[in-house]
């Protein structure tokens, strides 16, 4: 994926999913082991960012900069399109049902 293509990309939900993926990917060494769920209700959608164990440092930064960088752009693009979102990144690699 190249950048000329991103703003098509963030326009719809699951094309954030994939911007989510597309940033965390290239961040870690273990492209394969990333997943994005989302679920929405209430206006709001939200996102967990699943990564390696050993590579959730990649993803959270020192300080949590790195995290707190990829939720300013999901804020930025999703006030854009006049909707609410959230990330989260458990520390741990185990999916649970998010109601």
């Amino acid at each position: 994926m190249d950048f000329s293509s991103t703003s098509k990309l963030i326009r719809g939900e699951s094309a954030m999913k994939e911007f989510i993926e597309y940033i965390a990917k290239n961040l870690v060494d273990k492209p394969d082991k990333v997943s994005v769920e989302e679920t929405s209700g209430d206006g709001v959608v939200k996102y967990r960012l699943f990564v390696d164990d050993t590579e959730i440092g990649k993803v959270i930064g020192k300080k949590g900069k790195t995290a707190k960088s990829i939720r300013t752009l999901l804020t930025a693009v999703s006030a854009k399109n006049g909707r609410k979102v959230f990330l989260d990144i458990p520390d741990k690699y185990v999916k649970v049902a998010v109601d």
